[in-house]
C-alpha cells in the first residue's frame, strides 16, 4: 500500500513517521499504528483522485472512516484512526504541506470503555506472598510482582528501569513513561525488601557483561523482556488460584486500591503518568461499582 502511493504522499508518510518517532517521542507501538492508519487513509485518498496532502479535505477523511466502518471496524479502532488522521493533517499544515488542516473538524466515535479487571486487596496480597522461592529467578519474580503492584508502572516502564533509577534511601523509583516523560513514584516496605533480596542475593547470579545497567534481568543476563514479565504475573496468579492476571491488571489494581484508601485523584494521575485526568477517572467508576455490589449483597433493603 505504501509503495503504490503517489510520490508526494509516500514522502509525506515517511516524514510523518520520522516526526512521530524522533520529534514527538511516540512509542514504537504508537508510531506503527498511526503510520499504518495514515498510509491507509492516503491510499483511500489517492483512489479518490488526491495526489498530495494538499488535496485532502474533510469529505475524503470521513469517506475513509465510513469505508472502514462498513468493513466492521471496532469503535476503538475508528477512534484511533481519527486521531491518527488529525495528527497527520495538523502536522502537514504546520509543515506547509497543506494550506489548511483538513482534519481539524474530524470527530471521533466515542469508544466504549469496559471497566478494568481489578484484584481485591486480599487477592493482591496472596499474589505477592504465594511464591517463596529463594533461587535467583524466584527472587527476581517476587521483586517484579511487588514493584508492579507497589508502583502501578506499565510493564514497558518496569522493563526499562535501570539500577540507577532506584533511590533506596527514599524508596522512590524514577520512571520514564510515554513521550519520555519522567516521573518519581514511591514504593513501600514490602517492595523494598523484595528488591533488596533480588539485588543482594539474586541479580549477580544472572548478570553478565551485557547487564551493567538493567534493574531486572532475564535468565541469559540481558534486560528482562515484557513477555517474560507477563508470564511471571500469569504463573503467579495461577499458582495462587487467582483468575488470569496481567501486569496491567496489577496497575489497575494499584490505582483502584489507592483511591479506595482515600488517595487524591490528581495524585493517582501523577503516579500513573496519565496525561489526562479522564484516563484516571475510570478507577473511580471501578470503586463505585464495587461499592454498589457490596451494597446489593449486604444491605437488607438493597
Amino acid at each position: 500500500m505504501h509503495e503504490r502511493l503517489p510520490p508526494a504522499m509516500r514522502e509525506a508518510a515517511d516524514e510523518f513517521g520520522h516526526h512521530l518517532a524522533q520529534v514527538a517521542n511516540r512509542s514504537e507501538h504508537t508510531v506503527r499504528a498511526y503510520l499504518g492508519d495514515v498510509i491507509s487513509m492516503l491510499d483511500f485518498a489517492a483512489a479518490a483522485g488526491c495526489a498530495s496532502p494538499q488535496d485532502l479535505d474533510i469529505g475524503v477523511l470521513r469517506g475513509w472512516l465510513a469505508a472502514r466502518m462498513r468493513q466492521g471496524a471496532a469503535r476503538t479502532s475508528q477512534a484511533r484512526r481519527a486521531a491518527a488522521a488529525r495528527t497527520f493533517t495538523a502536522w502537514a499544515f504546520r509543515g506547509g504541506l497543506a494550506a489548511a488542516d483538513a482534519g481539524a473538524q474530524l470527530a471521533s466515535p466515542r469508544a466504549h470503555r469496559d471497566l478494568p479487571t481489578v484484584l481485591r486487596a486480599d487477592q493482591a496480597g496472596e499474589l505477592m506472598e504465594h511464591d517463596e522461592r529463594r533461587d535467583p529467578e524466584g527472587l527476581r519474580d517476587r521483586a517484579v510482582l511487588e514493584m508492579l503492584y507497589a508502583t502501578g508502572v506499565r510493564v514497558s516502564e518496569l522493563c526499562g528501569l535501570d539500577r540507577a533509577d532506584v533511590d533506596e534511601a527514599r524508596r522512590v523509583v524514577r520512571v520514564f513513561g510515554k513521550g519520555a516523560k519522567e516521573r518519581a513514584v514511591p514504593y513501600g516496605v514490602p517492595a523494598q525488601r523484595a528488591l533488596d533480596d533480588w539485588l543482594r542475593h539474586g541479580r549477580h547470579a544472572l548478570a553478565n557483561d551485557a547487564s551493567r545497567d538493567a534493574l531486572f534481568l532475564g535468565v541469559k543476563g540481558g534486560r528482562l523482556q515484557q513477555t517474560v514479565v507477563r508470564r511471571i504475573v500469569d504463573a503467579a496468579a495461577r499458582a495462587a488460584g487467582l483468575p488470569h492476571t496481567s501486569p496491567h491488571d496489577l496497575r489497575h489494581s494499584a490505582a483502584t486500591h489507592l483511591l479506595d484508601g482515600g488517595a487524591d485523584l490528581r495524585a493517582v494521575q501523577d503516579l500513573l503518568g496519565h496525561a489526562s485526568l479522564s484516563s484516571t477517572q475510570i478507577y473511580t467508576h471501578v470503586s463505585t461499582e464495587r461499592l454498589r455490589a457490596a451494597f446489593k449483597q449486604a444491605h437488607p433493603r438493597a
